[in-house]
């Protein structure tokens, strides 16, 4: 049982991004990607964008958005805008402090982007599992797509980097 309280995930603000460059490379200092990258991601799709508060207190966060399937964004590099063909949603990055871990926090902004991305009318959601996290995606229902044309880019996040994807039943009436 977690003795963490208040525990809770809520949009993001212009306010956090400061707070999400800090977080991002205390959790991430291997993917280091710049202040602007990570506040671009924001400004081009804040519903996909969220801050994990415990005690009111950021502890961690997610960037998501509408993307290409097959096709994956360069780490640390502006995306100038989101493709007018996006065909899959797309999670960028879900960084939670080691505080945080193990409460379940990562399967409810994952639940709930699935749900966003379904009523949105994708029939895949797709990212990048590094760090050793290929087993947490999996029980997400992410399963590895082999894409050789992606292996540069893949390469530039770590050796181990897969390319995964989640199929999707979309909502009645959603939209892409």
């Amino acid at each position: 049982m977690s003795l963490i309280k208040d525990v809770a995930w809520r949009a993001m603000s212009g306010y956090d991004l400061e707070t999400l460059f800090t977080m991002a490379n205390r959790v991430h200092p291997g993917f280091f990607e710049a202040a602007e990258v990570l506040a671009e991601k924001f400004e081009l799709y804040r519903n996909g964008c969220y801050v994990l508060e415990v005690g009111e207190k950021p502890a961690g966060y997610v960037l998501s958005h509408p993307w290409t399937r097959g096709d994956l964004p360069a780490l640390d590099r502006l995306l100038g805008a989101l493709p007018e063909n996006a065909d899959t949603y797309y999670i960028h990055d879900l960084a939670l402090l080691p505080l945080t871990r193990g409460i379940g926090a990562a399967g409810q902004i994952v639940a709930a982007l699935t749900k966003h991305a379904s009523v949105m009318g994708f029939d895949t959601m797709s990212l990048v599992a590094v760090n050793n996290s290929q087993p947490f995606w999996t029980r997400q229902g992410f399963v590895p797509e082999d894409r050789p044309e992606l292996a540069a880019k893949l390469a530039s996040y770590e050796e181990g980097a897969r390319y995964m994807i989640k199929r999707l039943d979309p909502a009645p009436g959603g939209q892409t």
